[in-house]
């Protein structure tokens, strides 16, 4: 497979990632960027599964300095019915290695250096070639490829060519995401100290919150990163209607516990985005000789934690997958017989986690360690997610 050419559609995590596999596996690789930006500041906090991270070190797609705050176990929460004091309901062993989104990057960024790398020219189109390559579009013009990789997320135009038609499917309600310093913990010790050890889901009528500390970009600096689940405010159910960023100050005051209240409703933001949440996945991640990856082979809802996660698998996966065959067109085969298939399961976790944690909440208040281990194989349903760790060793 020496020689073989790789042109990358996208350079984010999915597609640096994607880089760093086919220049492993002998190919020579060209990135193509839409954006001029720096894409390091994008994205809040996020979790990988800490064997994932030790192959990744090891295979040298990050370093092993680029930070990271693991923790071992994940705490439920609710409020105290009419009270403003938390309760706590179960503690799971699930342990995860929160790390900062650009932190990511700009490490995977630093190892796909080898190649080529252009950025602030949009892909156009991708198309085939009469001998059955690739050819990528820009404004500048066309370049050749033995094999195209759409790393270019839900909008991706190479995804047209494997599974023409497939678009988003709403799941009907929104995530909030946010990072605070942890400075605001300051006057909260309590909520300092599980933090150092624990990553915390809280739940509340017709949702819930995930709260865990990674790295900030200073050395030695951390911050708080959120994600909080519910359902667009009455006043913005019209179609077109504004829902904020800052309603989730509202959420917070209105259901957490007034420790947790504190620290979300009045905390000074470094960072604060709202997203739909939406869900899809293709019947085949690559057709030869077009292979999908990331976020445009597959979307899955953000319970899942597996955003980031999936497209460092998939590019694993890739890697071996050019090791292991004498082809391109065989190489790809190869891939989208792993992947497909992961990529559905995990739309389907995704979906039956929205149910249990949003649009079915239960009476969190009145859970203990049984209810929520039963809600959690509930929503697993036989299937694997390293967030549901000790769960998963009792089935």
């Amino acid at each position: 497979m020496t020689g073989l050419r790789i042109g990358v559609v996208g350079g984010s995590i999915a597609g640096c990632a994607a880089a760093i596999a086919g220049a492993r596996a002998g190919a020579d690789v060209t990135v193509h960027e839409r954006s001029d930006g720096a894409l390091q500041d994008r994205g809040f906090g996020i979790v990988i599964p800490p064997p994932l991270h030790r192959e990744l070190v090891a295979g040298e797609y990050l370093g092993a300095d680029m930070p990271t705050t693991p923790v071992a176990t994940r705490v439920w929460l609710a409020r105290t019915p009419g009270r403003r004091s938390a309760r706590e309901l179960a503690r799971q062993q699930a342990p995860v290695a929160p790390c900062n989104w650009g932190l990511l990057w700009r490490a995977l960024r630093a190892r796909a250096g080898g190649g080529a790398y252009h950025r602030g020219l949009p892909v156009v189109s991708v198309g085939r070639t009469p001998s059955g390559g690739a050819l990528i579009r820009t404004a500048d013009g066309e370049r050749e490829y033995d094999i195209v990789v759409g790393a270019d997320g839900h909008r991706s135009v190479t995804r047209e060519r494997v599974a023409p038609g497939v678009r988003p499917v709403p799941a009907g309600y929104l995530v909030w995401r946010g990072t605070i310093p942890a400075a605001a913990l300051r006057d909260h010790p309590a909520q300092r100290e599980l933090l150092e050890s624990a990553w915390v889901t809280l739940g509340f009528p017709g949702g819930h919150g995930v709260f865990y500390l990674i790295p900030g970009a200073a050395r030695g600096s951390r911050l708080l990163a959120y994600a909080i689940y519910a359902s667009p405010p009455h006043t913005a159910t019209a179609p077109g209607a504004p829902v904020s960023a800052a309603y989730v100050r509202h959420i917070a005051e209105e259901h957490f516990p007034a420790e947790w209240a504190e620290i979300v409703a009045r905390g000074e933001h470094t960072a604060q985005a709202l997203h739909p949440v939406a869900d899809f996945v293709v019947p085949r991640t690559a057709e030869p000789p077009f292979l999908l990856a990331g976020d445009a082979a597959s979307v899955t809802r953000p319970h899942t934690a597996s955003g980031a996660v999936k497209a460092l698998q998939d590019a694993l996966c890739l890697e071996r997958s050019l090791r292991a065959s004498s082809s391109a067109a065989g190489a790809l085969r190869r891939y989208a017989d792993e992947r497909s298939a992961e990529g559905a399961r995990l739309v389907a976790l995704g979906r039956r986690l929205g149910r249990v944690l949003v649009e079915d909440t239960p009476d969190w208040p009145a859970m203990g360690p049984a209810e929520v281990d039963a809600l959690s194989r509930t929503a697993l349903d036989g299937t694997d997610s390293y967030l549901y760790g000790s769960v998963q060793r009792r089935r």
